[in-house]
């Protein structure tokens, strides 16, 4: 039986596949994520979701696993995560009435055939004109640290946007289902049919 490895320790990651409904495990991969000099946001996610699958697969055979990695672009910049409520209120005071696009990389890594196949897909949030004072309110409410771009659409988040644009809202949160779900269909793992 081919077991199912999300190369993450991300609750967030975590959460959104348990939505196929597959068992999996999650083991965290030892992957350097300091980006290369002048690579794009779509190579850097495409790179590190891939060396993250395969960091992994190098201790388990017959398997299929899951890598993913995710930037925020504000202004042709990468942003990274807050980490602390000042990072976080520049970041939102820099969005605000502008578009922010997250790219999300997703590979899919058969260990046993050593076969991948990574996408790098895009979502794009519109924010609202937001004010000091709802930049800072939302930031205490929710303190979202460790999320580029400094919130949750999952949560209190989605009042900061005008509108979303893309393809698939599960990738703004970390893990694109369904471009996942046409890879393990590929591979053989459907969650509609049991196999």
């Amino acid at each position: 039986m081919t077991t199912l490895i999300l190369a993450s320790t991300s609750p967030y990651r975590q959460a959104l596949l348990e939505k196929l409904e597959l068992p999996f495990i999650c083991i965290a991969p030892e992957v350097d994520e300091t980006p290369q000099v002048n690579e794009s946001a779509e190579a850097l996610v495409l790179r590190l979701a891939t060396s993250k699958a395969k960091a992994v697969a190098k201790n388990n055979p017959d398997s299929l696993i899951i890598g993913s990695d995710q930037v925020c672009v504000l202004n042709q910049q990468i942003t990274g995560k807050p980490l602390s409520r000042e990072n976080a209120i520049a970041q939102l005071t820099q969005a605000s009435g502008q578009s922010v696009t997250f790219y999300t990389g997703l590979c899919l890594y058969n260990s046993h055939s050593r076969k991948a196949e990574a996408i790098c897909e895009p979502f794009t949030v519109f924010f609202r004109h937001l004010s000091q004072v709802e930049i800072e309110a939302y930031i205490d409410k929710e303190q979202p640290w460790y999320c580029a771009g400094s919130f949750k659409s999952e949560g209190l988040g989605i009042t900061l946007f005008e509108r979303l644009e893309g393809r698939d809202p599960n990738s703004l949160i970390g893990l694109p289902l369904i471009a996942l779900n046409h890879m393990l269909i590929k591979n053989g793992m459907n969650p509609l049919s049991g196999s």
